[in-house]
């Protein structure tokens, strides 16, 4: 995976200290350069074009704002993430008028910088959740390219840690998110997004958060051991376009988490596995929805089983292991 090259600008030390810690879980976000104030950050841009800038308002000399205009003219190309202490909807605003995509209270900056950038670099709009009244638009004036991603990750942890930080992006963003997974993987989840500081029990209320489980989602389109093509578009396309219209932007787009693959695999039905993978491409082409699917690395042994690997890479628009 191709690094992402990151502008940090902050008056304060002990923020960029903190935001600098915070990038030690994602090695492939490399920090280019820490600066202090705005005038230093807009030349920065100009001299390093970095992928993206985490950038405060209150600044010397230029405020982040003003900055921010300046570096959208400089490297258009550029993502910006506010990071700030000023939760005023004005300045929100005014802020994101500049052309930044993610919006992030300090008070957030533990469960909220992470799941930001990762919006961000995909084009959408975050906002911190404890930021009252302002809703997240749909920022793109086209549509956004489908994702149908694939993790190999080598134990829970990791599992539940991306997806983490796949679901909470997805929310902050003002997007539906839906899990279909085993019971325990959807129980810890579950716990850990609490723990994050996001009210589950409420994006389930309001359809924002969709909780299934695998084994039964899968039954309701299986036909002798193979997805039926008929019944899945109807469940999985009814799904997909029901919940969107839960989103808070106008153009919403469903996140999906799911082991619908990965299950159909463990249990020896390879040929389904791929078939699957194949309809939900299929799917794409009708409703807009990202989908990331999660295979253990240790169900793939032996040479046979390197060429399924293969198979199912090739289904995917991208492929992550960690």
């Amino acid at each position: 995976m191709s690094s992402i090259r990151i502008l940090v600008v902050d008056d304060f030390e002990g923020w960029r200290r903190q935001v600098c810690l915070l990038f030690l879980a994602r090695p492939q976000w490399q920090i280019i350069a820490e600066v202090s104030d705005g005038s230093e950050a807009v030349q920065k841009v100009a001299e390093l074009k970095p992928d993206l800038i985490v950038l405060d308002i209150g600044l010397p000399k230029l405020n982040g704002v003003e900055a921010a205009r300046h570096i959208r003219q400089l490297s258009p190309s550029s993502k910006i993430v506010f990071l700030s202490q000023n939760h005023d909807l004005d300045v929100v605003r005014a802020a994101l008028s500049t052309g930044a995509l993610g919006y992030v209270h300090k008070r957030d900056v533990r469960s909220g910088l992470l799941p930001a950038i990762e919006a961000v670099l995909q084009g959408r709009q975050f906002v911190s959740s404890s930021i009252k009244g302002y809703k997240p638009a749909h920022v793109l004036a086209t549509k956004a390219p489908h994702r149908h991603e694939v993790l190999f990750y080598p134990d829970d942890a990791v599992f539940l840690n991306s997806c983490t930080r796949f679901i909470t992006a997805a929310l902050g963003a003002g997007d539906v998110a839906a899990v279909v997974a085993t019971e325990s993987h959807r129980d810890s989840l579950f716990e850990r997004l609490n723990a994050e500081g996001l009210d589950v029990d409420a994006e389930i209320k309001h359809g924002r958060y969709i909780s299934l489980d695998v084994a039964k989602t899968l039954s309701a389109f299986m036909v002798n051991d193979m997805p039926d093509q008929e019944r899945f578009f109807e469940v999985v396309g009814g799904l997909v376009s029901g919940a969107a219209k839960a989103g808070k932007g106008e153009h919403s787009r469903v996140s999906m988490w799911g082991e619908c693959g990965p299950l159909l695999w463990a249990e020896g039905k390879v040929d389904a596995a791929i078939r699957l993978e194949q309809l939900l491409n299929q799917l794409a082409t009708i409703y807009e929805f990202d989908l990331l699917c999660a295979y253990a690395l240790s169900s793939f042994h032996g040479e046979d089983d390197a060429r399924v690997f293969q198979s199912i890479c090739a289904e995917h628009s991208a492929v992550c292991s960690q």
